[in-house]
């Protein structure tokens, strides 16, 4: 062929890559120096998509957030070394799954010529690998930290160690535990540790120990107290955490540290601070002072009484008994009931309890529970303190102003320990976080001593009169500690009449006492002046009350004269103001209440012709009787319903001798005790 001839030779066939379809990893072929897409197999395009072939692959994986991985093509194609990538991360050409995954990625150059030559990517997806691989990182991570954890809490708490099986029970000697608890290493294991215990702590303990073998907890934490080589309990911080080698617990490692400093330092503040609520919350010294029970049981004692000089002055002498008044007595929950009452109580001269008054020091003991000695405690307690094993006792004097206020008792039982002088000096500091209290109840007690003195002095015994038997009681309430101002009074006129007041002076305090002194005084004065209707009497006493005193409270009152009736017989000449209207019952059983002169109460502005007077006949051989509203008011009912319980009873009463008839009338159940009671009844002649 002449050299000029230019030659014809076919360019070689075009690679068939279908050749690729079958093979079992990811294979992609680009073309050209703009790497035109120009095959990719099935594998490939389960990974990556279904891309547009003949465009160039910047375009083809748009979406494919690493670019930077597109410019290793030009590097291959241009020198024809080949690039491997391991684990590349790849984001946003990645499966429907979603995330990041890893694939592993080798680039070839292939094709001879500049226009043909390409690049052959061959793609093997590793996620599953690098993530298995994470997964062994985390759980080493994590098996490091709890390592690094238990090192730290085994430096903190280097005093006992221990070992238990996944399950549970000891498995291993622990030298510091043989140290504090004196258990050998065959009472430990297993189970045994559980002996150690304080008994009101195994039961839970052991529970709290199985929730966490169950529950598998990064650490298991809680409080138990232990009895220690010299028999006493002391309480522990018990730590334990899970060691687990693939995925499983093998076994648990813990530590207990000895924190009974801090255990009693963190009760006495709970104590203090409880202690200082329930004095805010009350509204009475006498209730908050009791109330102290609740929570000297069971942080201090399992059992205590609190008691009360109702005389401040009162001075014991070596062969008197001791007179208190209990007000607060309080046991453990779980222990039988205590016998013991509230209200006077009467203890030997020769006892513990009267040592301390008459020392006027805290008298601290232990003794034999089957021997506690005579005197320990009031009489009504020494049997139920020899079922439940009281084995020490503290009893606390205190004083307050230099007066003798009150006395606290407080006992240990059973496995409790002993009461030690900690606890006695927590008891003291409680009782003193107590004096402003207890001062108010000795000052009021002074002042109550005075008003009832008062009041009592005003409630003379009727007079002995004619053919009328005339009768008097007073009950003061036991629900309250106030003075009432309820009181009674007969006298006989110049006329010869006799006459019989009752009332009630609004309040419950020294001025409700005072005021029912003045305005008893006033009537009777007023009464003996001159010999008027009782609804003039009244209108007289209620307007020099309002005039020489224009703050005075308001206040009740009946007076009745019993006169001469023109015909023969008795009869009731009264006045009521807005008190309950006296009730004649005669000797039948037949009652009806008197209310014919009725008016508003004393110290309400109401006009002179309101204060009016009736006359009434009174049934021969019946009974008259005057009375205050606690004999009838109940706080759950209307008071016509305590009016008509009050006749029905009478009714039954209307033959009895006038003394039980007072008393029975008082003896009712239905008589609650809220209120001062005072009630003053005649009996009536037979006729002729």
């Amino acid at each position: 062929m002449p050299e000029s001839q230019e030659s014809t030779a076919p360019p070689p066939p075009a690679p068939d890559w279908r050749m690729f379809d079958p093979a079992p990893v990811a294979m992609a072929v680009t073309r050209g120096p703009r790497h035109r897409l120009v095959y990719m197999n099935a594998v490939y395009r389960e990974l990556f998509g279904d891309r547009p072939l003949g465009v160039p692959v910047t375009e083809a994986f748009a979406d494919l957030r690493q670019r930077g991985y597109l410019a290793l093509f030009d590097d291959v194609r241009n020198t024809g070394a080949p690039v491997s990538l391991a684990a590349a991360p790849t984001e946003g050409a990645s499966r429907e799954d979603g995330g990041t995954r890893y694939y592993t990625f080798s680039l070839s150059a292939v094709g001879s010529s500049e226009e043909e030559r390409g690049v052959l990517v061959v793609a093997m997806d590793v996620t599953e690998q690098i993530r298995a691989t994470e997964r062994i990182r985390r759980v080493s991570e994590e098996r490091l930290r709890a390592l690094r954890r238990f090192e730290n809490l085994v430096t903190a708490n280097t005093q006992m160690m221990w070992v238990t099986a996944a399950k549970g029970g000891t498995i291993e000697p622990s030298p510091g535990w043989e140290r504090v608890t004196g258990q050998t290493w065959e009472q430990f294991r297993g189970d045994g540790w559980l002996d150690a215990l304080h008994p009101e702590d195994r039961e839970p303990m052991e529970a709290a120990w199985q929730r966490a073998l169950e529950e598998v907890p990064d650490e298991f934490r809680y409080v138990y107290r232990l009895r220690t080589v010299d028999g006493t309990y002391r309480h522990f911080d018990v730590r334990a955490v899970p060691v687990r080698e693939d995925g499983r617990v093998v076994e648990w490692v813990g530590t207990c540290t000895d924190i009974e400093d801090r255990w009693r330092e963190e009760r006495r503040k709970d104590v203090l601070a409880r202690g200082a609520a329930v004095l805010a919350e009350s509204t009475k010294p006498r209730s908050a002072f009791a109330a102290l029970g609740d929570v000297i049981v069971p942080s201090l004692a399992d059992k205590c009484g609190i008691y009360l000089f109702r005389d401040p002055t009162y001075q014991l002498t070596v062969d008197a008994p001791l007179v208190v008044e209990r007000i607060a007595a309080r046991s453990r929950e779980g222990l039988p009931p205590h016998p013991a009452r509230l209200g006077e109580e009467h203890i030997a001269p020769d006892s513990a309890f009267a040592r301390a008054v008459r020392e006027r020091r805290v008298v601290h003991e232990s003794f034999d529970p089957a021997h506690i000695p005579p005197g320990t405690a009031p009489p009504d307690s020494m049997a139920w303190l020899r079922e439940v094993g009281a084995h020490s006792m503290v009893v606390v004097p205190v004083v307050i102003d230099g007066a003798l206020a009150a006395i606290v008792d407080a006992f240990a039982c059973g496995d409790r320990d002993p009461i030690d002088a900690t606890d006695e000096a927590l008891l003291r500091e409680l009782l003193e976080q107590a004096h402003d209290p207890l001062r108010n109840v000795i000052e009021f007690q002074r002042t109550q001593r005075v008003a009832l003195a008062l009041q009592h002095s005003l409630l003379t015994e009727p007079p002995r009169y004619d053919d009328l038997v005339i009768t008097a009681r007073y009950l003061p309430s036991p629900a309250a500690a106030d003075v009432g101002g309820d009181w009674f009074d007969s006298f006989v006129l110049g006329d010869g009449a006799p006459v019989l007041v009752i009332g009630d002076v609004a309040g419950h305090d020294i001025e409700a006492a005072v005021t029912m002194s003045r305005m008893r005084n006033m009537l009777r004065s007023l009464a003996a002046d001159r010999e008027e209707p009782p609804g003039d009497i009244i209108r007289r006493l209620d307007r020099a009350t309002q005039v020489l005193d224009p703050e005075e409270g308001t206040a009740t009152c009946a007076l009745v004269r019993i006169e001469h009736a023109p015909g023969g017989g008795r009869q009731a000449h009264y006045c009521v103001a807005g008190h309950p209207p006296p009730l004649a019952v005669d000797r039948d059983g037949g009652t009806r209440f008197l209310d014919g002169a009725t008016s508003p109460l004393l110290g309400m502005p109401v006009p002179d012709e309101w204060r009016i007077s009736a006359i009434e006949p009174l049934p021969p051989g019946g009974t008259l009787l005057l009375y205050t509203d606690g004999l009838v008011e109940r706080p759950d009912e209307d008071i016509d319903e305590g009016l008509a319980r009050l006749a029905r009873t009478a009714s039954g009463l209307a033959r009895a001798d006038l003394n039980a008839f007072c008393d029975t009338l008082l003896a009712e159940p239905s008589v609650t005790g809220q209120d001062d009671i005072c009630l003053i009844a005649v009996r009536l002649p037979e006729e002729g």
